[in-house]
């Protein structure tokens, strides 16, 4: 009877184990990442499968084990902006915007002479810009153009720093009447006059060519070509997005929005 017991006990212990199995392997593997390292790359991959809240608990445990990695930091911050892009205004919104800038800065401290870190507080503070009104925004301009010249500076093909300034250029010449003129003097009549539709389109034309598969840069690019009239190029570009496999988070937004962009023209 006592055998009898024991075999069963068995039998059910194995099932329990078998039925678990999946479960068990992924804490398995979350036990055995002990490293920053080991953390990013599971990051990484999460990342890769467009699993952004999964793929920001493991950069942010990488931080946990080594607050000054500074590829977990700039890969958080870069998974905080993808994150909040498509939320509302709101408590989520503005912790993970303030995150993204916080950790952004805290990268640049680490490696100050890296494109990397300067390009994520670009992106972190151009986000944040894009939520406020528009003299907020101008407040901001003259700080993402220094950062994202500055990641220039470190690196002249970063695709994501190029894709910057040509929004910058962009948001600077969107801007008109007394708008404009509190731009100019509060940016200073020399950094003001930098900005250009031309330079718009030159650099995010810069960013598609260097990085294909990003849609956003994309998305940007049309909606500069449909800003200066050039209705063609710019249906061209949203007609790009729609049917492209989709390989970042925020890949549906950017769907989403290049269709309602094609119904305007």
């Amino acid at each position: 009877m006592l055998i009898r017991l024991r075999m069963a006990g068995l039998f059910f212990s194995c099932a329990v184990a078998f039925a678990a199995g999946p479960r068990l392997k992924a804490q398995t593997a979350q036990a055995a990442a002990q490293t920053a390292g080991d953390h990013i790359a599971l990051g990484d991959r999460a990342y890769a499968d467009r699993q952004a809240k999964t793929s920001l608990d493991q950069y942010r445990l990488a931080l946990s084990v080594e607050p000054k990695n500074y590829e977990a930091l700039c890969k958080a911050s870069r998974t905080e902006i993808d994150l909040a892009e498509g939320l509302d205004r709101g408590p989520a919104h503005d912790s993970l915007q303030a995150a993204a800038q916080r950790h952004a800065e805290a990268a640049i401290t680490v490696k100050p002479h890296d494109a990397d870190g300067h390009f994520a507080l670009a992106r972190a503070l151009g986000r944040k810009a894009l939520s406020l009104g528009t003299m907020d925004r101008i407040r901001y301009a003259k700080m993402i153009r220094i950062e994202a010249l500055e990641a220039l500076k470190y690196d002249s093909l970063h695709a994501g720093a190029l894709h910057v300034m040509g929004s910058w250029n962009a948001e600077v010449m969107r801007v008109n009447g007394l708008e404009r003129a509190f731009a100019k003097k509060f940016l200073g009549a020399e950094v003001f006059a930098q900005a250009s539709w031309d330079e718009a389109q030159r650099y995010l034309e810069k960013a598609v060519k260097l990085d294909p598969d990003r849609l956003v840069h994309h998305l940007d690019l049309g909606g500069v070509y449909a800003d200066r009239g050039n209705k063609v190029k710019a249906r061209e570009q949203f007609s790009l997005i729609i049917p492209a496999p989709m390989r970042e988070f925020n890949d549906p937004l950017y769907k989403k929005k290049a269709a309602e962009r094609l119904k305007k023209l």
